[in-house]
């Protein structure tokens, strides 16, 4: 496992923070959890999606953009 750059910012985000990165509504966050678009944890009860999972979301939806 590569060591954590500190610069890079939080490992895992809260669901208001990527809502914010990925310029989209909360509720809009908690579809893509429901549905597994977006992959997320849960500590003591806490909803966090890590940043790999924002960025394997965004690399997806660039994908299904240039097969369209």
């Amino acid at each position: 496992m590569e060591p954590t750059n500190p610069d890079q910012g939080p490992l895992l985000l809260k669901v208001d923070e990527a809502a914010r990165l990925l310029r989209i509504g909360r509720t809009r966050v908690y579809d893509l959890i429901r549905t597994n678009d977006l992959r997320s944890v849960k500590i003591f009860g806490a909803r966090r999606i890590p940043r790999t999972s924002l960025d394997s979301y965004v690399a997806s939806l660039l994908e299904e953009s240039e097969a369209a």
